[in-house]
């Protein structure tokens, strides 16, 4: 049954339905109102947009889940899609080029969303649905997606009353102060020491060890020093 555990730290049962629930849901509501404003639907946009309903309602904390990454990402990889449909004739190789030259923009623009790679290569590969639209299709089928997206997933967390937004410095009432003493360039140290790269900023990654210290000194200290 070990393998039927969640890998991912935090994650439950219950919480998982919710997002399952919410993320399908939100994907109704964001195709819906695309529909009456563009008065039609665009369903190879379902792909890259409901990867990013995944992070949005499984990972809310995530760096990669925030709102300018979601909405950046996917108009700006919709933009170099279209740009290497049109300037490069043969499409596979246009979608593999804007693969790579949407993640190195994206990073640039510190927009870097894992779905935008997807958008990316969708534009690319769409076609007459593209020619339809022509450069207004980054910017209206794929960011009013984006955007609809985005504000259901507020609603949404709003409803749960979780952060999404999410704001790494807010810290909430009777949280433990800073103690661990780790300095961010000690947690720079220990990322590259690792050579790993971790879904989780700096900020929350350190009140992380401050709970965990915390929590760690009330063990030590026992239950008859809790009762005191």
């Amino acid at each position: 049954m070990k393998s039927f555990r969640f890998s991912l730290a935090g994650a439950t049962w219950s919480g998982r339905l919710i997002a399952c629930l919410s993320a399908t849901l939100a994907m109704v509501v964001t195709s819906t109102f695309s529909a009456m404003v563009l008065d039609e639907t665009s369903p190879l946009l379902l792909g890259p947009i409901a990867a990013s309903a995944v992070l949005i309602f499984t990972l809310p904390t995530s760096p990669l889940s925030q709102p300018w990454r979601v909405i950046g990402g996917h108009v700006i990889s919709a933009v170099i899609g279209y740009g290497a449909a049109i300037l490069i004739p043969d499409t596979a190789l246009a979608a593999e080029l804007s693969l790579g030259l949407s993640m190195l923009v994206m990073t640039l623009t510190r927009s870097f969303h894992p779905p935008g790679g997807g958008m990316a290569v969708t534009t690319a590969l769409a076609g007459p649905e593209v020619a339809k639209w022509g450069i207004l299709f980054p910017f209206l089928p794929v960011g009013l997606n984006a955007i609809a997206l985005v504000l259901t997933g507020v609603a949404f967390h709003a409803l749960f009353r979780q952060s999404y937004p999410h704001h790494p410095s807010q810290e909430p009432a009777g949280a433990p102060a800073a103690t661990s003493g780790v300095l961010p360039e000690d947690l720079d140290r220990a990322l590259e020491q690792m050579g790993a790269t971790f879904d989780i900023s700096r900020e929350d990654l350190n009140r992380l060890l401050d709970h965990a210290e915390a929590n760690a000194i009330e063990r030590r200290r026992g239950p008859t020093a809790r009762m005191g």
